[in-house]
């Protein structure tokens, strides 16, 4: 849990008062930092370069041009993150590929091939690599890392140097009286340090709505609430893809989602008995559900329908393909399907992803959702009054607080850490509130 916990004291350290920071380079790795008066130039380092010598790969599989990139062959350690690999961390001019340490190389496209952008190796068919032959692989890659600038307790500006990671680097932790006013980005392979690694803090926390009465929840989702309200037993069921499944986060009985939401429901309606369920099917979207058999571990009727729930969440960020038809057509089935068993339903909208997956050019100034299905959901649940939890606002702005929300991703592609897991519960609590 404490990645979570040390998320949530940044942020709740972030963002003096007054005039927005303002951040200007001087030099390739230099940046003069201006708040309110105060002006002051850092110094900030290069990213770290790790060598490493002689990995030992027992054995390495065919290489595989056309499965995806971080699945092409064996990923080299130093570069993995969660079940994928890391763009561009590996430094594609320094690898080697032994049949002994320090010994003569093997030559790449006739012996191995590799997927120098993912750091991934596999051996090739007629070259000297066998099926069963152990290789040792050297090589070198880069860690990134958020620095932050921060005003001292004693009024002035300072660095304070993040904690190095291949892929989900952590801020810093201020020291008592510290404020961060900055996160400067410095990527695995950065060359000099440009206005993409640098996030100001503009706001401390997503900025919440005022309370409502009614809340959406008791305008949505009406007999959830009287049931939470009347201490009754309320059936909550967290359907989704593998962001549900969720068993990649340290702890994933704290820090899954669903589970970091139905806790601090329960802390909103002690006296309820609030049960929560999870049904969840990796790499799978909610019409992978509809095509499964009668007996099927993921059959949507038995899975889904038939636990009865209260309440559905459902999470598929692999729906964000669909475009608005077929948003219409698909969650109109399931919405018809949802009231014949009497059950209420919020949507979530899903986090950010892989930036060129949806078409952008910065994480920054990325508060509007480019994708056509969170539109069309918004939309949706707007004509049906279904309850919508939007976690694509919240992973919108993150940005705004400093931070890059890719380092949110523990697979480096979509996987959220339990900060990102987060997002959603604050989401879903809003509604209640």
């Amino acid at each position: 849990m404490r990645r979570l916990l040390t998320w949530g004291a940044c942020l709740a350290a972030a963002a003096a008062s007054g005039a927005p920071v303002v951040l200007t380079l001087t030099g390739d790795w230099r940046v003069k930092v201006e708040k309110d008066g105060l002006t002051a130039e850092v110094s900030v380092e290069g990213p770290q370069t790790i060598t490493v010598a002689n990995e030992k790969i027992e054995r390495l599989p065919l290489f595989n041009p056309k499965g995806a990139e971080y699945a092409r062959g064996a990923k080299l350690a130093g570069v993995r993150a969660q079940e994928c690999s890391v763009r561009y961390a590996l430094d594609p001019a320094s690898l080697a590929v032994c049949a002994v340490p320090g010994g003569a190389a093997f030559e790449r496209g006739k012996d191995y091939e590799a997927e120098l952008t993912w750091g991934c190796v596999g051996r090739l068919p007629g070259g000297k690599i066998g099926e069963a032959t152990p290789v040792y692989a050297s090589y070198a890659y880069g860690t990134m890392r958020l620095d932050s600038a921060v005003l001292t307790a004693d009024g002035k500006i300072a660095l304070r140097k993040g904690v190095p990671h291949v892929s989900i680097p952590e801020q810093p932790e201020l020291a008592a009286g510290e404020t961060r006013l900055a996160n400067i980005w410095v990527t695995a392979r950065l060359a000099k340090l440009g206005e993409a690694s640098l996030y100001p803090v503009l706001e401390a926390a997503y900025p919440e709505a005022p309370k409502a009465s009614p809340t959406v929840a008791e305008k949505c989702l009406p007999k959830t609430v009287a049931k939470l309200k009347s201490c009754g037993q309320v059936r909550i069921l967290a359907w989704g893809d593998s962001v549900t499944v969720g068993t990649f986060v340290p702890d994933p009985a704290v820090n899954r989602w669903q589970e970091q939401f139905v806790r601090r429901l329960r802390a909103q309606y002690p006296k309820a008995e609030i049960v929560l369920m999870t049904e969840a099917w990796g790499g799978r979207n909610t019409g992978s559900y509809f095509g499964e058999p009668t007996g099927s571990v993921h059959n949507y009727k038995e899975k889904v329908l038939d636990l009865k729930p209260d309440l559905i969440v459902s999470e598929f960020v692999n729906d964000a393909g669909l475009n608005e038809a077929a948003v219409y057509e698909r969650y109109g089935r399931i919405r018809d399907d949802f009231k014949a068993i009497g059950a209420e339903w919020i949507v979530l909208t899903p986090h950010y992803v892989r930036p060129d997956w949806m078409g952008l050019k910065s994480e920054k100034g990325v508060d509007d959702d480019p994708r056509p299905y969170v539109k069309a959901v918004r939309k949706f649940t707007d004509e049906n009054g279904i309850a919508r939890a939007e976690g694509s606002l919240r992973y919108g702005r993150l940005w705004r607080q400093g931070v890059p929300y890719s380092t949110l991703l523990m697979n480096n592609i979509n996987h959220p850490n339990a900060f990102g897991m987060r997002q959603f519960a604050d989401a879903l609590m809003a509604l209640f509130q």
